[in-house]
């Protein structure tokens, strides 16, 4: 099938190669302009231009989709569909209207739960123990179209946001093909059971010590690789990639209640959380024993909450 691909991170580069592995024909790439990145600062290319440019796709990196030459080009490429995956712009409906079989969105959440821009960290952070992949129909809202497939999976105790992006990204890239392949009649979603997936911010990272310990826990899952769950003791920042659940301690929020090899245990509001894995600003992620054995940190230490 000739189609155009629109996608920006990891996620979506997933989904194009399994496109063209399957022998589609995907005539433009579409993915957002080069941005700054990492700890330089410095301009670096999406993972789906690099793929794009390592298959000699033809690639267009619009700021927005409004702009006529933008909409001419892909009309250009005469698409029997678009197929999107985490692109991060919006679809105009100038072109939503332009292929004869729509625009299919990959979606990593089972909607209509976790519409939005980050439905994997949102759906740990909230607890929940499934989720999924959406092939849905695009129209002009914010992840609102009709439910094309959709597969759930299980979320492990210890899910990451980078191991359960990886599982949902393969899963994303084999509903899509089916998705293509099957044409599935479009089911509308329920709006009324609808929850939005905001985008991470910066204070989404800080831990406030007096959420329960099971909240901090799946925060720090939430947040890993990117940005880290953070705290700070004495106004330097730490970032917590590994803790366990320590239960029945009682001491202020906050307040190291033992340092160990194995493991620095820290007051929550509910219980306490045993760090075993953290990282001084400019450091590496250092095992607790590593840790500790370049940086003092006595029992009774505070490390201080989102708001001191």
């Amino acid at each position: 099938m000739k189609l155009v691909f629109a996608g920006t991170p990891e996620f979506a580069a997933v989904s194009l190669e399994a496109l063209l592995r399957a022998r589609h024909d995907v005539a433009l790439v579409l993915t957002q302009p080069d941005r700054p990145a990492g700890r330089g600062l410095k301009t670096q290319r999406s993972a789906v231009k690099q793929f794009a440019l390592e298959r000699g796709i033809p690639l267009l990196q619009p700021p927005r989709l409004t702009d006529s030459a933008t909409l001419a080009a892909i009309a250009a490429a005469q698409p029997e569909a678009v197929v999107v995956a985490a692109y991060g712009l919006i679809l105009p409906a100038a072109l939503l209207a332009l292929p004869p079989r729509g625009c299919l969105n990959v979606h990593a959440s089972l909607l209509p739960r976790w519409r939005g821009a980050a439905p994997i960290q949102r759906a740990l952070l909230a607890g929940d123990t499934t989720t999924g992949i959406t092939i849905m129909q695009m129209d002009e809202g914010l992840d609102t179209g009709p439910i094309l497939l959709q597969e759930a999976i299980t979320i492990a105790p210890d899910a990451t946001a980078g191991s359960l992006h990886d599982k949902l990204a393969a899963l994303g890239a084999r509903l899509l093909l089916r998705a293509l392949e099957a044409s599935p009649a479009p089911v509308a979603q329920d709006a009324k059971a609808a929850t939005y997936a905001a985008r991470i911010a910066r204070n989404d990272a800080e831990i406030d010590w007096r959420d329960t310990a099971a909240a901090i826990e799946r925060r720090i899952r939430a947040l890993d690789p990117v940005p880290g769950a953070q705290t700070r003791h004495e106004g330097a920042v730490l970032k917590i990639w590994r803790a366990g659940i320590e239960r029945g301690v009682r001491a202020a929020p906050g307040t190291v209640c033992a340092v160990e090899p194995a493991g620095i245990v820290v007051a929550c509001g509910t219980d306490a959380l045993r760090i075993t894995e953290l990282q001084r600003a400019g450091g590496k992620r250092l095992a607790a024993r590593a840790f500790l054995a370049g940086s003092r940190l006595p029992s009774g230490a505070r490390f201080e909450s989102r708001d001191g």
